[in-house]
C-alpha cells in the first residue's frame, strides 16, 4: 500500500531533504558549465556541439530550393491559433512558424539550444542567474524591434495565463528585469532546475505593443504578431490555415534558418477523421504524412500514385527514445485506485494477438516510457545511483522492476490465454472482486448485492475503436464490463482537459532529454490540475522527488540514473496498459516535397522541407 500526501500538503523541508540527498549522490565537482568559447548557445549536459560561427545547421540544406507550397493535413479542427493557453483547441502554425524565440533547439543533439532572437547567451556555473542580449537586428513583421521588455511580457503571460506547463516551470524564476532595451535578465533562484533557461530560451515571443494583455488567455482567431518567417494570410476557422513568407524577414540569411523555411506558402487543412484525412493524402490534396498506422504503412499505399512515384515512402531510424503509447488508467475514479486491478487489466492485453492480428507484426511491445536508449529501465538492474535516489521511498519500486527482471505480460497469442486470465483473476480477487454469474462484481456477494465492475474506453479515431472494442472482448471474458464510447476531437479535449474519462489511449512522446516536460504529465501538483498532462492523476512522493532531481542532476551519469529511477517508478505504479511502439519513424510525402540528404540524429525538422520544381509531363 502506498501512502500518498499532497503537494500542497508537504512542508518545505521535503525537497530540501530530497535536494541534500542529491548533493550527497552527486558531488558539485562534476558540474558542467556553459561553454565560454560558445556564448551564443545552451546545452543541458555537456557542451554545445557546434562552434561559435558555424554556417548553418548540420542537416539543413542552404542549396535547398525556394519557393512553392507546402501543405500539411491535420485531422480534427481548431478553435484559436494560441496553442500556449488553457483554452481552445489550436495548432502549432503560429509558434512554428510566425513567432521565433531566444533560442532554437538543434534536431542533432539531445538538448542544445543556440542562440537566434537572442545574439549572446550568460549563464553562470551554478544556473542561477541567466542573460539574453537581443540581436539589434531582430524586426517584428510590422518593423518595429525585438526588445527585452517583449520578451519580460511573454514571460509574464505565459506565467500567469499560459498552459501548466509554463506556468510551473516560469514559476520557479525568482527576478526578472530588463536593464537596457536589448539585455533581460532572470535569476532562477538556487538553481537547481537546469532545465529552465532552455525553457525560458524557448519561449515563443510576442510583441508587447501588439498582444491585448487582457484577453491573452482566450481563444481568439487573430494571429500573434511575430518576428518569424511567415505571416498568417488566411483563416478558415476549423478547415484550414494559410501562411505566407515575408519578403523583409530578419534572420534570411541567420546560421539557424539557412535552408530552413524554403517554402512561400505553408497551408494546413483540417480533415474530420483519419480516414478522411488519408483518402486526401492519396488524392494528392496534401503533401507530407508521418505515418503511425501499421495497417496502412502495409497495405493502405498501394495505390496508382505510390506505383507511378507520385508519393513517395521514406523509412528513418532515430536516436530519440521512443515514448509510452499506453490505455491510461485515470486513478481518481474509484474502480482503478488499487494497484492489483490496474495491474490484471494489464495482464488481460494480449500484445502477441493483436500485433499479429491487427498490425502486421511490425509493433514492438512497450515495456518502458524511454524504450530503445539508455534512458529505459527494463532489462537493467538498478545501480547504486539510483538505488541512493529511492532510499528514502523503500517499496515505492517493486522488487522485480529494481532488479530489471520485470517485462510487460506475454501471452500464448491465442486470443485465450487461460493462464493469464486465471492470474489476472488472482489478482482482481486479492483486490475483493469475484466473478459471479459472468460478472466481477465487488465483495463477491450474490443476488446482485455486489457492484458490477466496469468502465469506459473514451477513443476519438477509428484505429483507436478498433483496438479499444478488442481490448473490451478480452477483459468480457472476466465478467468486466468495458463499454467504447467514439468522440470527436472538440468533445475529447475538452473532456481530457478535465480528466472527464475513464480511459484512454494515449502516447507520451520521449526525448533524449527528458525534463520539465515529466512534471505536467507525473507531478502531484498537476493531478487537479485543469488542462495539465497528468491523466493518470498520478500522486507520488518518490515520483516528486525524483522529478526534482531529474532537474537537479549535473552530468550525464547522474541523469541517466535519475531517467530510470523515474521509469521504474511509472512502471511500478501500473499507471497504464502498456501497448506498443514502432521502432522506426514512416514518412510519404508528394514526390516534389524535397529532403536534406542528412536527416537529424534524434527528430524529424519539418522546417527543412522544400519544394522542387515539377517535373515535366511525360510526353504523349
Amino acid at each position: 500500500m502506498h501512502r500518498q500526501i499532497s503537494a500542497s500538503a508537504r512542508p518545505a523541508w521535503f525537497f530540501g531533504l530530497i535536494l541534500a540527498s542529491l548533493a550527497a549522490v552527486w558531488p558539485i565537482g562534476s558540474l558542467c558549465a556553459v561553454a565560454a568559447e560558445n556564448d551564443s548557445a545552451i546545452a543541458m549536459h555537456g557542451e554545445p556541439e557546434l562552434p561559435k560561427g558555424f554556417e548553418h545547421l548540420p542537416y539543413a540544406d542552404p542549396k535547398a530550393p525556394k519557393g512553392g507550397r507546402i501543405i500539411f493535413g491535420q485531422q480534427g479542427t481548431f478553435d484559436s491559433l494560441n496553442p500556449l493557453v488553457v483554452l481552445g483547441v489550436a495548432p502549432d502554425a503560429v509558434p512554428r512558424y510566425v513567432q521565433q524565440s531566444l533560442l532554437f533547439r538543434s534536431a542533432d543533439e539531445p538538448f542544445t539550444a543556440y542562440g537566434l532572437l537572442a545574439s549572446k547567451v550568460e549563464l553562470n556555473p551554478e544556473r542561477t542567474r541567466l542573460a539574453f542580449q537581443i540581436d539589434p537586428r531582430a524586426r517584428f513583421s510590422d518593423g518595429k524591434p525585438v526588445t527585452a521588455e517583449d520578451v519580460v511580457f511573454t514571460f509574464e503571460m505565459l506565467k500567469t495565463k499560459g498552459k501548466p506547463f509554463h506556468r510551473s516551470s516560469l514559476a520557479r524564476v525568482t527576478k526578472v528585469e530588463a536593464p537596457s532595451p536589448d539585455r533581460v535578465v532572470f535569476e532562477l533562484g538556487d538553481g537547481s532546475n537546469r532545465e529552465l533557461p532552455l525553457v525560458i530560451g524557448a519561449m515563443p515571443i510576442f510583441a508587447k505593443h501588439a498582444t491585448d494583455a487582457e484577453k491573452f488567455g482566450d481563444t481568439s482567431f487573430k494571429p500573434a504578431l511575430g518576428s518569424g518567417p511567415y505571416l498568417v494570410e488566411e483563416v478558415k476557422p476549423g478547415e484550414m490555415l494559410r501562411l505566407k513568407r515575408r519578403k523583409d524577414f530578419w534572420a534570411e540569411d541567420h546560421p539557424l534558418t539557412r535552408g530552413l523555411f524554403n517554402a512561400d506558402e505553408i497551408r494546413y487543412d483540417f480533415y474530420r477523421d483519419s480516414n478522411a484525412l488519408f483518402e486526401a493524402f492519396k488524392a494528392g490534396l496534401y503533401d507530407f504524412r508521418l505515418e503511425s498506422d501499421p495497417t496502412r504503412w502495409m497495405t493502405g499505399y498501394d495505390v496508382p500514385a505510390v506505383r507511378d512515384g507520385r508519393i513517395v515512402r521514406d523509412t528513418f531510424r532515430f536516436q530519440t527514445p521512443k515514448g509510452m503509447t499506453g490505455l491510461v488508467f485515470n486513478t481518481r475514479r474509484p474502480q482503478f485506485a488499487d494497484i492489483r486491478v490496474r495491474e490484471a487489466l494489464a495482464m488481460l492485453f494480449d500484445f502477441e494477438w493483436a500485433n499479429r492480428n491487427l498490425f502486421h507484426g511490425v509493433y514492438r511491445r512497450a515495456g518502458s516510457f524511454f524504450a530503445d536508449s539508455e534512458l529505459s529501465a527494463l532489462g537493467v538492474p538498478a545501480d547504486q545511483r539510483e538505488k541512493a535516489l529511492l532510499a528514502a521511498f523503500p517499496g515505492a519500486v517493486r522488487d522485480d522492476i529494481l532488479a530489471g527482471s520485470w517485462a510487460p505480460a506475454a501471452t500464448d497469442g491465442s486470443g485465450r490465454d487461460r493462464d493469464q486470465a486465471r492470474r489476472a483473476l488472482d489478482l482482481l480477487e486479492a483486490a475483493g472482486y469475484r466473478l459471479i454469474d459472468g460478472q466481477l462484481r465487488k465483495g463477491g456477494q450474490k443476488g446482485g448485492e455486489g457492484e458490477v465492475f466496469g468502465f469506459e474506453i473514451t477513443v476519438t479515431n477509428r484505429p483507436q475503436e478498433r483496438l479499444a472494442l478488442n481490448y473490451a472482448t478480452s477483459l468480457a471474458r472476466l465478467g468486466i464490463a468495458v463499454t467504447v464510447r467514439l468522440i470527436d476531437d472538440v468533445q475529447y479535449w475538452r473532456r481530457l482537459s478535465t480528466f472527464d474519462f475513464d480511459m484512454i489511449q494515449w502516447t507520451w512522446p520521449a526525448s533524449a532529454s527528458p525534463g520539465n516536460e515529466q512534471i505536467g504529465r507525473w507531478g502531484s501538483a498537476n493531478a487537479e490540475r485543469k488542462g495539465a498532462l497528468n491523466y493518470a492523476g498520478v500522486r507520488s512522493p518518490a515520483i516528486d522527488a525524483t522529478l526534482q532531481g531529474l532537474l537537479a542532476a549535473r552530468s550525464r551519469e547522474d541523469f541517466v540514473a535519475t531517467v530510470r529511477t523515474l521509469d521504474r517508478l511509472l512502471l511500478s505504479g501500473f499507471y497504464v496498459v502498456p501497448l506498443y511502439y514502432l521502432p522506426e519513424t514512416w514518412l510519404a510525402r508528394a514526390r516534389e516535397i524535397a529532403l536534406p540528404e542528412r536527416q537529424p540524429k534524434y527528430f524529424f525538422s519539418t522546417e527543412t522541407l522544400a519544394r522542387s520544381p515539377s517535373p515535366p509531363a511525360p510526353a504523349n
